[in-house]
């Protein structure tokens, strides 16, 4: 029998039924106004869980990025990041479109930089170079295959943010993976961090949404960022209910997706048709094909089967709660017999 299985991303996941219960009963306000309970609940919650001060809710954690990347830079800046990092590759080039910033881009271990990479590349204080006033990590690294920062990777980089006078923000995308993988503590987080985004729509399967986490002073004018970007939403508590169930609910079985993750990866491993496959942390697996990525992706999508390519010949399967151990038993039997 034919099954559907869908690894294009974490993004695809559905609301499961106590989700759905959650989001229905939720009570709400007109969050530009500061009235949706729910919302506020989300945010005093994300803020406490990574030992911040406050949060701001959005529709997206490119909205997010984007709104800290305003707060924590001016026009002539220049920020740092990996070339893989999300804020670079994938958001539209709203660095440069929303902040006027500039971008230094490193080439780190699978989107991994370190404090050693990043100090050569801050600017002397010159009217040719452009200000250095941020870095960004990503964590985990898409690009990389889910890799992950541990909290002591983050510390030197920190510190050194700290002696330069540069903001450090986290783009945290997938941070509770990455926590799941290190067994770091969230709490931690907020010590080193200026901003925080976490978002609540990947792994965790909420439908919509990411939190922004920084002190009061900088929420209070990402508030008004956000409205210019207009991602001001009104009755937004039944979104915002869905993020305070998949924090409550869905952090601890990520676990499973990255167990998932890892038999797709010992799998590929094993096949003459695979030349090589990236190492597997969380719930990412990405592998190079001897024949050109398309092909491959064809072939699984006659057996039901939805991945993605990163490149020529790359592939990425992501995992998440809508994929079970059957539909992994599964896509196992095509990958072994159908190629």
């Amino acid at each position: 029998m034919q099954l559907t299985v869908d690894l294009r991303s974490d993004t695809v996941t559905k609301p499961t039924p106590g989700m759905l219960e959650a989001m229905w009963s939720a009570k709400v306000g007109d969050d530009v106004f500061g009235e949706d309970e729910t919302v506020n609940a989300l945010e005093q919650k994300a803020a406490a869980i990574f030992g911040m001060e406050a949060g701001l809710f959005c529709p997206s954690g490119t909205m997010t990025n984007q709104i800290a990347i305003k707060c924590f830079t001016q026009p002539l800046d220049e920020l740092i990041a990996d070339q893989t990092a999300h804020v670079y590759r994938y958001e539209g080039g709203g660095i440069a479109f929303n902040s006027g910033v500039s971008t230094r881009l490193l080439n780190g271990y699978r989107g991994i930089i370190t404090a050693e990479m990043i100090e050569p590349e801050i600017n002397a204080e010159n009217i040719h170079f452009p200000h250095t006033s941020l870095v960004v990590l990503e964590n985990t690294v898409n690009k990389g295959g889910g890799s992950c920062y541990t909290l002591a990777d983050i510390k030197p980089i920190a510190e050194l943010c700290k002696a330069k006078g540069l903001k450090l923000h986290l783009d945290g995308a997938r941070i509770f993976n990455a926590l799941s993988h290190t067994g770091d503590k969230a709490a931690d987080y907020g010590q080193y961090f200026k901003g925080i985004s976490v978002c609540l729509s990947k792994g965790l399967g909420a439908p919509v949404g990411s939190v922004l986490l920084a002190d009061k002073e900088i929420i209070k004018y990402a508030r008004r960022i956000r409205k210019v970007l207009g991602g001001g939403m009104r009755q937004a508590g039944f979104l915002a209910a869905a993020g305070i169930y998949a924090l409550d609910h869905h952090v601890e079985r990520l676990k499973v997706d990255h167990s998932h993750a890892r038999i797709l990866g010992e799998e590929l491993g094993k096949l003459d048709w695979v030349s090589n496959v990236l190492p597997v942390e969380t719930n990412i697996v990405l592998f190079d094909t001897v024949q050109p990525a398309k092909e491959v992706l064809a072939k699984l999508a006659a057996h039901g089967i939805k991945a993605g390519d990163t490149d020529k010949h790359r592939i990425r399967f992501v995992t998440h709660l809508d994929v079970h151990a059957e539909q992994i038993e599964y896509l196992v039997k095509i990958l072994r017999d159908e190629f």
